[in-house]
Parts: C-alpha cells; sequence; structure tokens
C-alpha cells in the first residue's frame, strides 16, 4: 500500500492482511497516534484528514469469489491465506477502510429529508477516493466484520452498506468506545440492510395511525379555523412511532411509561396516544369551560394525561404524560425523576419495569443546556432509569430560525454523542424506516440500559402556530412543502403498489375516524361539562392541598431514648473501617451529644430528622452538590475509608427495617437534578425528598423549574409536591455570590399558600421543620433558608429535649423574663441576625428592646404574629430588621402584607442595607463595617 510519496507502508509490517488486527491498530491511532508504528501514523492520518487518495489497483485478485464465502470456516481460512498475497492485502485494506467510513460518516448521505434538499457528498464515500472504478465493482472482496452469507463482490459490498447507512436512515454509532456494542449494532442494521420485514397486519396498523394523526389535524383546523393548535402536519410519523414503541415496550416487560414533551403535536398525542377524549379538546377549544377556571388552569397544549394502555399481545402499560410549560425542554429532568421514583418504590432495581420517553424540538435540543443535563443523568447511579428514549421531532425550523443561524454543528443532536449511544436519523415521510428505527432503538435501551436518540426528519406545514406566515422567512422551504402530499398518502400509494392495501380498505378507515371525531364534536356542543379529573387519587388520596391547615398539626417530638439510640449507632463503625482522625474527633463528640453530655448542633439534630423519619418507614432522599459531606464539612453522611476509600453510611444502620435512606452527591447541576427531584416527589408524596443548593446564591439557575414547576403546579395543574430545598444562606462577608438564597423570590411567588417558607434558628427548630413536612398530610413545597457559620455557632444548640418536646414554632417570642411594660421598641427578624442582634443587645444592655423571631415567613400566620406583639402596648415602634438590602430579603413582602402600621396599632419600619443591584460586598471589611452599623441602627444607636 503506498503513501503520497509513493512509498509501501504496509511492505515488512507484520499481520498487515489480518483486517482485524488493521482495525485495532486503528483505534489504537484514535485514542493516541503515538501508540502506533510511524507508517500507520502517516497512514491513518492521511485518512483522517481526507487528502489521500487511494492509487488504482494495478492488479486482479486471483482467487475465485466462492474462496471467499463468509460463513464456512475452512473458506474463510482459505481466503485469509491467499490474502498475505500483498497486491490483494492491498486492495483489502481498501475494502477495510471504505467499510469503515460508511460505517463511520454513510449518514451524511443518507435520504433522511423528507423535502430531498441537497446534501453534499463526502469524497471518501466514492469508490473514485479508493481508485476503484466500474471496472472493480465485480472484483470479489472479504470482510470480516461484514456479514453476509454469500460470495461478496465489491459492487454488492458497496450495495449493502448504502442500503444499510444511506437509505432513509442515517446512523451515528462509531464514536461509541466499546467494540462489543458497535459490533451488536452492525449485526442489527448490516444483517438487515436496515430494514424491516412487516406483515400486512403491521403496515395496515401503520397506515391507521397515520390516518388518526392526518385526519385529526385537518378536522381540527376545519372546525375550528385560526386557532393555535401548533400542528403535527408535516410529522404524523409520530403517531405511529409512538404506537410502535409503546408496543415493542409491553413485548420487553415494561408497566410504566412516563412521556415529556413540547406544544407541537401534543394535542395530537393526547388524543391519539394518551386516550383523552376528543369531546374534551374540542370543548377546550370552544373554551366552554371557563367559569370553571376562575383564573386556573392552563392552556390546553401544556396539559398532561394518564391512561391504560393495552398492547396487541394483551400486555397492559400505564402511559403518563407530564404536563409541561411552554419553556422547551425544562420537563424532561422532571419526568426522568418520575419514572426514577416509580422504579424505586417497588424496588426496580433492575430498571426494568418503567421507562422515560422524551419528545424533543431540533431547535430546542441543539439550543437549551437542560438537554445536556438531563443527558448527563443517564448513567449517574442515583438518576439512572434504565435508558430513556429520546424522540426528536426535526422540523428543521424553529419558529423562524433556520438550522444554519439555530447551532454550531451538522445536526441538532449532536449534543447526544457526549454519551456512548447511538442516535438514528429517520426520514419521517418513510414509515416502515421509522419502524424499524423504533424497534431496533427499543431494543438497545433494553439490552444496554442507555439512553437512545431517535432525529425523525420532517417539516412544519403550517407557521409556529397557525397564525404565523412561514413565507416571510423560509420562502423556499415553504414551496418545498406545500409540493408533497401527506405522509398517509405517500404511504398508502406505496402499499398500493404492493397489492397489500386496497383503496376501498383506506377510504373506510379515514371515514370511521372522521365519523368518531363528528360525534365527539356534537356532544361536545350539546353536553355538559364534565368534572375535571381529580389529580389527588392513588398515592395521592390521603394528601390534601388548599390553605395550610391549623388544626392538623402532626405530633414531632420523638421519645428521648430512641433519639439518643439513633445518634449513638451513627458513632458505631465496622471493625474494618479506618474514619479519617478528624472524623474521629466528630464521633466523639457526636457519642457525648448522644448521652447528652453536649448539646445537638445543627448537622446532628437534622441527621436525627432523618433518622426518625426513615426509621418511621419513609424514604429520605437528599441530593445536591457535595451534599453527602456538606458544603461547609457540616454533615459527613458518607464516610471514605482513610487507607483504601471504601464508603461507609452510619444512617443506614441507625434501626432494624427502616425505609431506604440515600444521600447523594449530584453532578454540579441546578436545572436538571432540582427538576429531576421535583418529578420524584411527584410520585414520593409519602417520603421526605430534598434538593440541596451548594450555595442558596445558586438555585437561580434554576429558576424556571422553580417558577413553572413548583410555585405554579398546583394552580395550573392541581399537582401537589412536597419538596424540600435546603437553601444556605447568610451574609458574612463572603462576596456578592455567596450571601443571598434570593429570599425575597420566593416570598414574591408566595400567594394562596402555595409555598412554605421558613428560616428556622435553633436545630430543634429544623429537626420539628423537617419531621412536620414528611408527617402532615398537607403537601406544599418547602424553601429552608439553612444557615453557614451558625452550623458551628456556640448559641446555635438544642437539647434532646427540645426534640423528644415540642413542636415547629412558626414565631419564636422574646424571653418571658423581659418585662413587656418596660420594652421601647421591638424588633421583628428572621434568621441569622437574630444571633448578632441578641449578642448585641447583651453587651450594650439594651434591655428595652424585644426580638421577636419571624421562623415561617410564610404562610405568614398573622393571628400568631398580632399575639405576639400584644404583649406590648400599643404605639410601641416596631423594626423589620434584615441583613439583605432593602430592595432584597423579607423587607418588601412584610411591608406589602402590613404598610406602615402593624394590625394599626404599632408603627412599623424596616432598617436593612441600602437597596442594592447586588446582594453583598466583596470586601470582608467592609462587611463587618455595614453589619456593626445595622445593629446599631436596630437599636436605635445611630
Amino acid at each position: 500500500m503506498g503513501d503520497t510519496n509513493g512509498n509501501d507502508v504496509t511492505a515488512g509490517l507484520p499481520g498487515a492482511a489480518n483486517l482485524a488486527f488493521v482495525e485495532g491498530l486503528y483505534e489504537a491511532y484514535l485514542r493516541d497516534p503515538a501508540s502506533v508504528l510511524p507508517d500507520w501514523q502517516r497512514y491513518f492520518g492521511e485518512i483522517a484528514d481526507g487528502e489521500f487518495r487511494f492509487p488504482k489497483p494495478k492488479f486482479r485478485p486471483s482467487f475465485r469469489p466462492s474462496s471467499i464465502f463468509n460463513p464456512p470456516a475452512p473458506a474463510r481460512e482459505r481466503a485469509r491465506s491467499r490474502l498475505a498475497d500483498p497486491e490483494i492485502a492491498a486492495m483489502q485494506d481498501r475494502v477495510y477502510v471504505l467499510t469503515r467510513l460508511y460505517r463511520v460518516r454513510g449518514h451524511r448521505i443518507a435520504q433522511i429529508d423528507p423535502l430531498g434538499l441537497p446534501r453534499p457528498i463526502p469524497a471518501e464515500l466514492t469508490p473514485e477516493f479508493f481508485g476503484f472504478t466500474d471496472a472493480d465493482m465485480d472484483a470479489p472482496v472479504y470482510s470480516e466484520t461484514f456479514q453476509y452469507d454469500e460470495p461478496l463482490t465489491l459492487g454488492k459490498l458497496l450495495e449493502r452498506l448504502r442500503n444499510t447507512y444511506c437509505r432513509s436512515i442515517g446512523v451515528q454509532y462509531m464514536h461509541i468506545d466499546d467494540l462489543s456494542v458497535r459490533r451488536w449494532l452492525q449485526r442489527r442494521m448490516e444483517a438487515t440492510q436496515n430494514r424491516l420485514q412487516l406483515s400486512r397486519d403491521e403496515q395496515l396498523r401503520i397506515l391507521t395511525r397515520l390516518t388518526d394523526a392526518v385526519t385529526f389535524e385537518e378536522f381540527i383546523r376545519r372546525k375550528f379555523p385560526g386557532a393555535k393548535t401548533f400542528s403535527l402536519d408535516g410529522s404524523e410519523s409520530l403517531i405511529p412511532l409512538l404506537d410502535l414503541a409503546i408496543e415493542k415496550a409491553g413485548e420487553e416487560g415494561l408497566q410504566e411509561i412516563v412521556l415529556g414533551m413540547a406544544h407541537r403535536g401534543r394535542l395530537n398525542v393526547l388524543a391519539n396516544i394518551m386516550g383523552k377524549s376528543a369531546r374534551q379538546i374540542f370543548r377546550e377549544y370552544a373554551d366552554t369551560d371557563w367559569k370553571m377556571h376562575s383564573g386556573r388552569g392552563d392552556v390546553k397544549y401544556h396539559l398532561g394525561q394518564s391512561t391504560e394502555w393495552t398492547t396487541a399481545h394483551g400486555a397492559k402499560i400505564h402511559l403518563s404524560l407530564c404536563f409541561n410549560p411552554s419553556h422547551l425542554e425544562f420537563v424532561n429532568p422532571v419526568a426522568l425523576g418520575r419514572t426514577r421514583a416509580k422504579q424505586d418504590r417497588v424496588g426496580d432495581t433492575e430498571r426494568r419495569r418503567g421507562m422515560t420517553l422524551l419528545i424533543h424540538g431540533d431547535a430546542a435540543f441543539a439550543g437549551e443546556g437542560v438537554i445536556q443535563e438531563t443527558l448527563n443523568l443517564s448513567q449517574l447511579g442515583p438518576y439512572a432509569v434504565g435508558g430513556t428514549l429520546h424522540v426528536v421531532v426535526n422540523n428543521q425550523i424553529g419558529f423562524t430560525t433556520s438550522p444554519e443561524e439555530a447551532r454550531s454543528s451538522p445536526y441538532a443532536t449532536d449534543v447526544a454523542k457526549m454519551l456512548q449511544i447511538p442516535i438514528f436519523h429517520v426520514n419521517g415521510e418513510d414509515p416502515e424506516a421509522v419502524a424499524q428505527v423504533v424497534r431496533l432503538a427499543m431494543d438497545f435501551r433494553f439490552e444496554f440500559k442507555r439512553d437512545v436518540v431517535v432525529n425523525m426528519y420532517g417539516y412544519r406545514r403550517l407557521g409556529h402556530n397557525e397564525g404565523d406566515e412561514p413565507a416571510f422567512t423560509q420562502p423556499v422551504m415553504c414551496r418545498a412543502i406545500a409540493k408533497r402530499k401527506s405522509v398517509r398518502e405517500g404511504y398508502l400509494e406505496h402499499l398500493l403498489q404492493l397489492g397489500e392495501v386496497t383503496r376501498e380498505e383506506a377510504d373506510t378507515i379515514a371515514a370511521n375516524r372522521r365519523e368518531l371525531l363528528e360525534r365527539e364534536l356534537s356532544e361536545a356542543q350539546s353536553t355538559k361539562p364534565a368534572a375535571p379529573p381529580d389529580q389527588r387519587r392513588g398515592l395521592w388520596a390521603k394528601f390534601t392541598g388548599g390553605p395550610e391547615p391549623l388544626d392538623k398539626e402532626p405530633s414531632t417530638g420523638v421519645a428521648k431514648a430512641e433519639l439518643s439510640g439513633w445518634l449513638a449507632a451513627q458513632t458505631k463503625l465496622p471493625a474494618d473501617f479506618h474514619p479519617h482522625p478528624k472524623i474521629k474527633r466528630l464521633l466523639q463528640i457526636r457519642e457525648q451529644m448522644a448521652a447528652g453530655v453536649e448539646p445537638l448542633d445543627w448537622s446532628a439534630a437534622e441527621s436525627l430528622a432523618f433518622a426518625s423519619v426513615a426509621c418511621g418507614g419513609m424514604r429520605v432522599r437528599l441530593t445536591g452538590q457535595d451534599s453527602e459531606r456538606g458544603t461547609f464539612s457540616q454533615r459527613h453522611a458518607v464516610l471514605h475509608d482513610y487507607q483504601d476509600s471504601h464508603r461507609y453510611m452510619p444512617l443506614q444502620h441507625v434501626c432494624d427495617n427502616h425505609a431506604p435512606i440515600e444521600i447523594v452527591n449530584s453532578p454540579l447541576s441546578e436545572v436538571g437534578v432540582l427538576g429531576f427531584e421535583y418529578g420524584y416527589s411527584l410520585e414520593y408524596p409519602d417520603g421526605l425528598i430534598m434538593w440541596e443548593a451548594q450555595f442558596g446564591d445558586f438555585w437561580n439557575v434554576a429558576q424556571p423549574i422553580v417558577d413553572q414547576f413548583i410555585a405554579s403546579a398546583d394552580e395550573k395543574w392541581q399537582r401537589l409536591s412536597g419538596l424540600v430545598l435546603l437553601l444556605p444562606h447568610g451574609f458574612e462577608g463572603q462576596g456578592p455570590e455567596h450571601s443571598s438564597a434570593r429570599l425575597e423570590r420566593f416570598l414574591m411567588l408566595a400567594v394562596e399558600d402555595n409555598l412554605q417558607v421558613v428560616y428556622p434558628t435553633t436545630p430543634a427548630q429544623y429537626f420539628h421543620c423537617l419531621r412536620r413536612q414528611a408527617l402532615r398530610s398537607w403537601r406544599k413545597p418547602l424553601i429552608v433558608i439553612t444557615p453557614k457559620s451558625l452550623l458551628r455557632h456556640p448559641k446555635v444548640v438544642s437539647s434532646l429535649d427540645d426534640c423528644a418536646q415540642g413542636s415547629f414554632q412558626r414565631i419564636l417570642p422574646d424571653a418571658p423574663e423581659r418585662p413587656a411594660d418596660q420594652v421601647r421598641r421591638v424588633i421583628l427578624c428572621t434568621g441569622k441576625i437574630y444571633y448578632d442582634l441578641a449578642e448585641h443587645r447583651e453587651q450594650a444592655k439594651h434591655d428595652d428592646v424585644a426580638i421577636i423571631r419571624l421562623e415561617q415567613l410564610y404562610p405568614l400566620r398573622r393571628e400568631m404574629l398580632e399575639a405576639s406583639l400584644a404583649l406590648y402596648p400599643g404605639g410601641t415602634p416596631v423594626f423589620w430588621v434584615q441583613e439583605e438590602p432593602g430592595n432584597m430579603g423579607a423587607w418588601v413582602f412584610m411591608r406589602i402584607q402590613f404598610g406602615d402600621s402593624l394590625f394599626g396599632r404599632w408603627p412599623f419600619a424596616g432598617i436593612t442595607r441600602p437597596p442594592s443591584a447586588s446582594p453583598a460586598t466583596g470586601s470582608h471589611r467592609r462587611h463587618k463595617q455595614e453589619q456593626l452599623e445595622l445593629i446599631s441602627r436596630a437599636f436605635g444607636e445611630k
């Protein structure tokens, strides 16, 4: 084999005729070019650069085709022996590289675009690139990696490669490092040339599902002209794709599928897959039930649905389509979290019982960062679900933005190459190719428990919504689309040519569907509205929403002996475990806490809350960045052996038969992980499900999850959640990005008791707060502002008795020994600043100042606050004091609630840092000065 200088790079190299050997060399070169000999480096480098051109062979192989017939081993061995001829080996090297290049790059010329827009043909996918001519097509060739059952010529090899990789299916899979996975895919695709042999019943089923999809879109447009439908027109093959995927899931024994998708085609999916009655959809279009909403609800193309699907073979599968906002792709981690919770609930550690199916848009898949965060969760133990089927409905446009304006990569799906998974590109106008891809994708997911991506190319016949004119921005594409018949018509013509279906059969299917839709419309116009489905059934039947109940407070105290035993159990390590020397000291202190010798600090009280909930039979799950150890080295829930790093979690050994306890480190992600845990909480109302921010400042990276799901899901979709957010907060001179959990943003969202916002100041308060969240039947998200410096503050302690008795107190009044009639001013505050105020009051002997702590900021119990103030004479000035700037923290919320007078009896004003665009100063000295001035003002000293 010659290089560009005419030298023979194969001469003298051992094993040049062994194709498996060459493939191994090439893979070694891709990992590290220096790992192969210099001659092979030059050879592979020239191929990779696309600059090398193989010279035309100067020989014809002397062996006959029968001598390279693949299956019989003796023939194979004879062929290999004859390949020792250097000239024959040179041709075989060309054949090997050609085969590999089709596997690697065949997708670049696959006919996946139904619009048939031209695609450039890479030179290396042409025979001429290898020096082959038409005269070479009958030359027999040998392939050790390509499956064939008859004598193989160069022409036949090219035909099979093109059929497999360049027809209606293009595949990217050669980036997968594991050779066994690649070989599995090759066997499945190359043996069938990526084509299914469908029975007449299967073809008829596909035609029926296409008819359902097309007829629904046409009916809606005709009956509700001008209404927004976010039509599936141009990508109707999504409906048979989903049908086939669900049927395949039934064959694999799956019992649950959680689906997530945006608005494009959602109504069609609701009607034709999710079993939502067309009657109800038509009522929503007519908006006849508007009086039932009273400010609640959501638009029809955001609504979710659950249904029971019975497969053709009688298997039952529960389908759940998640509610979703217009914020594209943010539903993805939510759907994953729901799936994982469903699996965990039934002990499905093999991840075989359920799966997630996510439907994406092409522009969003390439453009939204939450896609990467979601993909990154797929192979991480605490988040794995056994593989997700991703379906990209590729309209080749995003609103009005063309692909070249929307992404820097050739494909919308290229971000998925971060995973060791295949990406199937398929022409949506070839439903049988879609069927092949779906079956192969589902089999891959089942075999390897990995995600898989199907990029189904279609188009958008109408604008982004039906009121848009797409020809304003894509005139050429629109003209091409206008010339195309529907996918159904194209497939019907194919079946008619095969003689598998008659025109009469097809017309009958369409007529029956139209008649059904007409009946449903008539019913929608003539009947009274049905009551909206109750979302609080099944697991949620015993839980409630609405206003916070004050008369159903659970008992959150725990017997002192149990608390002591659980804490002591956490100090006992296996004999072969070697803790870090500093951990030994921590465990010794915990032993003293368990014995009542030392008071409980924050992390000890937290561990007791977790232990009590798990030993009471409720799952405990906490995830977050560095949550095992704790950002501030306070938790140490998971210990690492000092000698060999093996792990031990004491909380999993505190009692017999406890519910699962998970405390795990998350990836460096806020949106993906918070969305996942929110989804998890939807399927685990009877658990304590928590997400912890590394610093409270960072949760706003996941603002859409809070705004679109956590704060508003009950209002929009009647979906409750008991998710807990732990957000470290406190002004301690660490700068503007490590000070504020943006308390004001939660209080801005708080209305109609949709959230709980607490800022506890003692370990016992935190203990009772977590237990209250787990035990009471009222389920609303809980936002806990947690401490940093207070984790080790000598005053921030509680006794075992404090946890054994009492309950969470929404308001902590001042010490009873302070005579109320001698108080000249009252300070209201929340959180950390209380300790600064209390210390200064003691040092400056301001015995005439009372300090009241609001431990629960929302729901704000006005009657309790008024009762706490009633001790003090009317007219006594009350000041809200906070560390945060005046436009942040809780002051704005309190001002809106009360104005300049509390209950018309006590003058009310705020003492804060000056309003600022940034939460805190970056200078530690400046911070200390600001804090001193703030505290002084609080006591009226300045």
